[in-house]
């Protein structure tokens, strides 16, 4: 799938979209281990706006800022059922933690870091999701059913993302 947005706007919403489309019931239980995202694309492509909608698509509240720094981060998913009073997680999800990940400054030994850092144990969770930005990187590491999502800046804020 290639999608075109023409400002940070819609690249954040497709990042809402899709997170709608990894929420529906009884689909986690056909595949093993989390749903991986695989974010590639320069600096400054869009990756962290869509991870932003992403999460707020998942019903995190919290500021999402790019974990450059401290490579990863850790969110509580919290979805909301529209017609509930009650502001309580939905039921009939299975999905439990939102990680996001940043690669970008892991230069050496690449596959020995992704160890230490426990990453593999969280994309063998069922009940994450995980973002993970200049996944290119790990790419050899990466499980077969890897959603790969790539950013490419076609001027000012117009971006070609395709998913495959």
């Amino acid at each position: 799938m290639e999608v075109l947005t023409k400002s940070s706007k819609e690249t954040r919403r497709l990042g809402e979209k899709i997170s709608n489309s990894l929420k529906v019931k009884g689909e986690r239980s056909k595949v093993k281990g989390a749903i991986i995202l695989a974010l590639t694309g320069e600096l400054g492509n869009g990756k962290t706006t869509f991870v932003q909608g992403l999460s707020e698509g998942l019903g995190i509240k919290q500021r999402i800022i790019s974990p450059t720094f401290i490579i990863m981060r850790k969110y509580r998913i919290k979805l909301i059922t529209k017609n509930s009073k009650l502001k309580t997680k939905t039921q009939n999800l299975e999905l439990e933690n939102f990680y996001h990940i940043d690669l970008y400054r892991i230069e050496e030994n690449i596959e020995s870091e992704v160890s230490n850092l426990g990453i593999k144990d969280i994309w063998n969770n069922p009940e994450n999701v995980v973002a993970i930005e200049w996944a290119e990187k790990i790419k050899k590491l990466l499980p077969k059913n890897t959603i790969w999502i790539k950013f490419e800046n076609l001027g000012g804020e117009r971006r070609k993302v395709t998913v495959s």
